[in-house]
């Protein structure tokens, strides 16, 4: 996995050993993301997605404190096994420059894939360093759910 990070963005590129609709699939329902999304020792015990343009999710993720982190956006762009384009904000953070924009994408590498997410902008790097964070344990357990 490689991050490049700059102090209001982050780009986390993984190869996975799974067909890209595989890797897409894993991103589009409740069902999936439960199984993998949050960091190591998170839970997804509430996931509400209308998988669309247009359309909006709605996130808890729990610690392994049990603090709950609710999340919501709306699916600005999606191309099927392709891309997937969101808006993402804290519930509780309710400051104008709380957003950000995530960009998902998937590339054939016959018959692995190659994931990129790109997540911005941070308000601090702080933020922007807790994300790198989250991203690599995430994608670790999404690694596990697709290749079995």
């Amino acid at each position: 996995m490689v991050a490049e990070v700059s102090d209001r963005e982050l780009v986390v590129t993984r190869i996975f050993d799974a067909p890209r609709t595989l890797v897409f699939e894993a991103w589009t329902t409740p069902a999936h993301l439960a199984r993998w999304w949050g960091p190591k020792a998170y839970t997804l015990p509430f996931s509400e997605v209308d998988f669309r343009v247009c359309g909006a999710y709605r996130f808890c993720m729990r610690s392994p404190e049990g603090r709950d982190y609710w999340v919501r956006g709306i699916y600005r762009e999606i191309v099927v096994s392709e891309r997937i384009v969101w808006t993402a904000r804290l519930e509780e953070d309710s400051a104008a420059d709380a957003e950000l924009l995530m960009t998902i994408t998937f590339e054939d590498l016959a018959g692995k894939t190659r994931l990129t997410v790109h997540q911005a902008p941070f308000k601090t790097v702080a933020e922007r360093n807790d994300a790198v964070r989250g991203w690599t344990e995430s994608l670790e357990r999404l690694a596990v759910q697709v290749t079995g």
